[in-house]
């Protein structure tokens, strides 16, 4: 019985559909990182405009040019940060399950013999700014709530 080596050394084709399939992950992850950077800036968009409404209607409470609160402008700001907040919160759950599903199936593919090589998934760059703007998110929702913290 020969191993998955003996065979690609035997059979150049084989060795050239385990390199386009072990690229073909490459390019899924790269896929998957996009994919959450549209996430990332469609909350980045909700987060900065609801938290932009909120502090103009305040900056005219304080001006007096408003004499009253108007809290359905509080709560419009307050509502599109915390869609901005749930919908990357989401995104980054999908994202992390999407490459779990994917990190699985190669090393699943990596034992049968059909990928070329070991590939590593560092963790992405892009995972780590969305958590960092989750962060963010959830100060700037905390600063809406309670109206105070670091971004009043």
């Amino acid at each position: 019985m020969t191993t998955a080596e003996e065979m690609t050394a035997n059979h150049p084709s084989l060795e050239l559909s385990e390199r386009q399939t072990g690229l073909s992950f490459q390019r899924t992850r790269m896929s998957a990182d996009r994919t959450l950077m549209s996430v990332m800036r469609t909350a980045l968009s909700l987060i900065s405009f609801g938290f932009t409404i909120f502090q103009f209607f305040k900056h005219l409470q304080e001006s007096k040019v408003l004499e009253t609160t108007r809290p359905a402008a509080r709560n419009f700001g307050g509502t599109l940060v915390l869609l901005g907040v749930a919908m990357l919160a989401v995104g980054i759950i999908y994202h992390l399950l999407f490459m779990r599903g994917l990190r699985s199936e190669r090393n699943a593919l990596n034992a049968a013999g059909l990928v070329y090589a070991e590939s590593t998934f560092p963790a992405s760059l892009t995972l780590i700014v969305a958590v960092l703007l989750l962060l963010v998110g959830v100060l700037a929702m905390a600063s809406i709530a309670f109206r105070s913290g670091p971004f009043l």
